[in-house]
């Protein structure tokens, strides 16, 4: 099954456009700080044709934190000089591609 046969019959200007809107969904999934680096991101995944399957597993809860403890660990490694981020999470802090 071609998952990407939905691009074969499209012109060049309708192609840039599909890019564009990639990329802009690409660029704001990248530009997330703070607490959007932990977060689960439908809109991300909805840029692709293909429905998101609804049935996301999720580990129990001491699984999931020590997940997110590597994770903060790996960004430690990875990007020693980023600026802290020193708020607590709000949902009206929320933001998404």
């Amino acid at each position: 099954m071609d998952l990407d046969q939905d691009l074969d019959g499209l012109d060049r200007d309708a192609l840039l456009a599909e890019a564009k809107r990639l990329r802009a969904g690409i660029r704001a999934h990248r530009d997330s700080t703070g607490h959007d680096l932990c977060w689960h991101h439908p809109a991300l995944w909805g840029l692709l044709p293909e429905p998101i399957a609804p049935e996301v597993a999720v580990p129990p809860w001491p699984v999931f934190l020590r997940g997110c403890v590597r994770y903060r660990e790996a960004l430690e490694r990875e990007l020693p000089a980023a600026p802290a981020h020193d708020r607590e999470y709000e949902e009206r802090d929320r933001q998404g591609p």
